[in-house]
């Protein structure tokens, strides 16, 4: 008989995959790949270098799988490794533009297509979103961060806070001035 994983809970699936069963593992990345990819992809603006990203955080989840909490969210614990490689990856990248005096590519992100819209409309949005995506991606980290957590991945103010270890009226200030920054770059539209 096997086991139903989709009916396990998280630390139900943590204990399991830290005792070797590599579907226990497999369930959890099934849960949670779509909002970490979502959330790289936000930080960074690049949807190839996200998926790069959302595999490494997986990676390191896995290696501290046995530092997990099951009182915790794995959502959380997840987001918390996620932005922690999104922060690794923008001091990489700002050595290696330093040292090679590379302008950033941001030029290029992912489109997401409506198969009901018109190529037109289509078009328009996906040139809508890749603004938008730039724009964030250009914010500071500490305006970037928040925004993406409690806006496009739908964190609580309590678990954004929790994520970055600063206080709830500290994601507040900074999602009042990560929006006021956008609205600045984007102008009304």
């Amino acid at each position: 008989m096997s086991l139903d994983w989709t009916t396990l809970s998280d630390g139900e699936l943590a204990t399991l995959s830290i005792a070797g069963r590599q579907a226990a593992f497999a369930e959890i990345v099934r849960r949670y790949r779509q909002p970490i990819f979502r959330l790289t992809r936000a930080f960074i603006g690049d949807a190839d270098e996200a998926l790069d990203l959302t595999q490494e955080a997986f990676v390191a989840a896995h290696q501290a799988l046995a530092r997990y909490d099951p009182n915790r969210s794995m959502q959380a614990w997840l987001t918390t490794i996620a932005v922690n490689k999104c922060r690794d990856w923008a001091r990489k990248r700002a050595v290696r533009r330093f040292l090679s005096f590379a302008l950033p590519n941001d030029d290029q992100v992912e489109a997401i297509a409506d198969d009901g819209a018109a190529v037109d409309v289509a078009a328009a949005d996906r040139q809508e979103l890749g603004r938008v995506s730039r724009a964030i991606a250009s914010l500071p980290a500490k305006l970037k961060e928040p925004l993406v957590l409690r806006t496009i991945e739908g964190l609580s103010q309590a678990e954004t806070a929790e994520v970055l270890g600063i206080s709830q009226k500290a994601v507040e200030t900074r999602l009042y001035r990560a929006r006021a920054r956008l609205l600045e770059k984007l102008g009304p539209r």
